[in-house]
């Protein structure tokens, strides 16, 4: 009986121990997604570069660079719900541009998000700093508060429909820093009510904001929440993500004074390297609490950069090339909302010590719509038919075999012009960008032939234009496209 009791107890002990070592080998994961940072700006990806980026490039020399990755589209909110739901947005309500001030939400409540599904999985989640996927704004009336500019806004109701609606534990945040209202938003509460008028002085859009508001301390607010959740999350049992969604180099381009004239770009490259800046933060304090090579780090961008010079916190498009010679789009031809790779290729370096080999490059065809697919198999969940629709799992490019099963993607621009990558070659339906500038392509394939053909292997500048020398190759991959299109 003894023996048998002792072998039981044995048994039970090496079973908890086991549980435990699966509970310790589960991996936190962080994503960090810049706003407007162009692929030019680190200078891992473009040795040109004015601005000094040393915790980027560390990531990057740790981990997995690749160069072939895109946002699902060109322009801010389309990316944010690929990321988050595996899915093109164009197959939403949101056929171009992004969601403006008192939108609401784009993500339908029974649609299975990234979070939601980590959380399946026993993770803690949270997001902070930027939302842009829209809210539930109570008003004080029964006007929606799009219609009425965000004037009958009741503010001591709770702001429903965002990120706790779509499976995140905490967030904190100001949802997008050139829009009302100017306060910070924890979980479906402001901290500080607005109740004073954002003076024309100050950027952004008119609105209510918070008395004191300060444009300057919105990346070091969202930072230091960040390390502190960090700090909180890693005492627990359970394994955490983290999505932390930056608000630079986004316009109001406001670095803190102290990263003033740290680089050679200007206000704009001062912003960058504030970026850089925080990313040090948080692999900080990852490694002050003893998780930082058991946590997945993603680091990329929601889409190219408009590469302002930041006068005033914004000035005009390109100026930033022009003023200090620098090019946040690199060699790349065009900025944010183009079509044009310029507008979507992105840095994107994913870090995780002891399983995927420090320092690697990759040139395989990428998107970080591909996240939830590539953490679904990393966390062994097993994704339903009607989520990460448009996702492609990456692991097996991270551990070594360099075949993603990506064959296909669709660029997406911020006029609502499609284009399409297969193998080296990408045919965009417009002869324009398809940018803001080009608004009158808002069917999606221009209204102007012939369209643009390129072989990126040869011409990664786009500047031969191939569209009537090769009809046969124009023609499959309209083909392609629309396959892609027309399956919802």
């Amino acid at each position: 009986m003894r023996r048998y009791l002792f072998s039981m107890t044995l048994l039970i002990a090496l079973t908890c121990i086991s549980k435990l070592q699966a509970q310790d080998t589960t991996p936190n994961i962080v994503i960090i997604l810049a706003d407007d940072m162009g692929y030019g700006d680190p200078t891992c990806y473009n040795p040109k570069s004015k601005i000094p980026t040393p915790n980027i490039d560390k990531l990057a020399n740790e981990g997995m660079m690749f160069t072939d990755a895109h946002s699902a589209s060109a322009v801010c909110t389309p990316t944010r719900y690929s990321i988050l739901t595996g899915r093109y947005s164009w197959r939403t309500r949101l056929k171009k541009g992004v969601l403006w001030a008192w939108d609401k939400p784009l993500i339908k409540q029974e649609r299975l998000t990234l979070p939601e599904m980590l959380k399946e999985k026993g993770y803690q989640t949270a997001a902070i700093g930027k939302w842009h996927l829209g809210w539930e704004w109570a008003t004080n009336d029964t006007t929606p508060a799009i219609e009425n500019d965000g004037a009958n806004v009741d503010y001591n109701k709770e702001i429903t429909g965002g990120p706790l609606a779509h499976g995140f534990d905490y967030y904190y945040g100001d949802d997008v820093p050139n829009f009302p209202p100017y306060t910070f938003i924890e979980n479906e509460k402001v901290t500080k009510t607005p109740t004073v008028d954002k003076p024309n002085s100050m950027y952004g859009r008119k609105g209510k904001m918070a008395d004191g508001w300060k444009l300057e301390d919105v990346m070091p607010q969202i930072t230091a929440k960040s390390v502190d959740y960090i700090n909180k999350a890693s005492k627990s049992k359970k394994p955490f993500f983290l999505y932390f969604a930056l608000t630079a180099p986004h316009c109001p381009i406001a670095p803190l004074t102290k990263f003033k004239g740290k680089s050679e770009a200007g206000p704009y490259g001062d912003f960058v390297y504030e970026i850089d800046w925080c990313i040090g933060q948080v692999r900080q304090a990852l490694k002050d609490n003893g998780v930082d090579e058991n946590t997945i780090i993603i680091f990329t961008s929601d889409n190219g950069s408009p590469a302002k010079n930041g006068k005033n916190m914004g000035g005009p498009n390109e100026s930033v090339i022009a003023d200090y010679g620098h090019n946040p789009s690199a060699d790349f031809r065009g900025i944010k909302s183009d079509v044009w790779e310029g507008g979507h290729r992105v840095p994107f370096i994913v870090k995780w010590t002891n399983k995927v080999k420090g320092g690697e490059k990759t040139s395989e065809l990428s998107c970080s719509m591909d996240l939830m697919a590539t953490i679904a198999e990393i966390v062994d969940y097993k994704l339903p038919d009607d989520a990460s629709e448009d996702g492609h799992s990456l692991l097996k490019t991270l551990s070594g075999t360099k075949n993603s099963g990506r064959e296909l993607l669709v660029n997406h621009s911020g006029g609502g012009v499609f284009a399409i990558r297969k193998d080296n070659w990408k045919l965009i339906m417009s002869n324009k960008s398809g940018g803001f500038s080009d608004f009158a392509h808002r069917d999606g394939y221009g209204i102007e032939t012939p369209g643009q053909l390129y072989n990126l292997k040869d011409d990664p500048s786009e500047q031969n234009n191939l569209y009537n020398s090769h009809p046969k190759k124009v023609e499959e991959l309209k083909r392609a496209l629309d396959k892609i299109r027309n399956n919802n």
